[in-house]
């Protein structure tokens, strides 16, 4: 069962995300060419996520969109890319997420 928003609380000055209203804002470190699509640990104020796709014309970032939206439950439409999509450093905004992934459920509460 998945943790509620309040659950995965505020997030921090140091922290990978935050919320905006309903809308969770997250700091990406994006891999392309990896073997498979994967979240995995926080480095520093990006959450690092691989995707097997190239980074060509965008193609990495939109196939990562379609992988966090599986993963938080929603419409790829839900998600936004606020910056970063020809670029390995992103800032992504999902609305309302359903679900969250494990790395959010083991996060303490702040």
């Amino acid at each position: 069962m998945s943790p509620s928003r309040a659950a995965i609380g505020r997030g921090s000055a140091e922290a990978f995300f935050w919320w905006e209203g309903d809308v969770l804002v997250i700091n990406i470190l994006g891999k392309p060419n990896a073997r498979t699509d994967a979240i995995s640990k926080p480095k520093g104020r990006q959450l690092k996520v691989s995707v097997t796709a190239a980074p060509e014309k965008g193609r990495a970032t939109d196939h990562m969109v379609q992988f966090l939206a599986r993963e938080f439950g929603v419409p790829a439409s839900e998600i936004t890319v606020v910056y970063g999509r020809m670029s390995v450093n992103k800032q992504l905004r999902v609305r309302a997420p359903a679900r969250f992934p494990a790395v959010f459920q083991q996060l303490p509460l702040l």
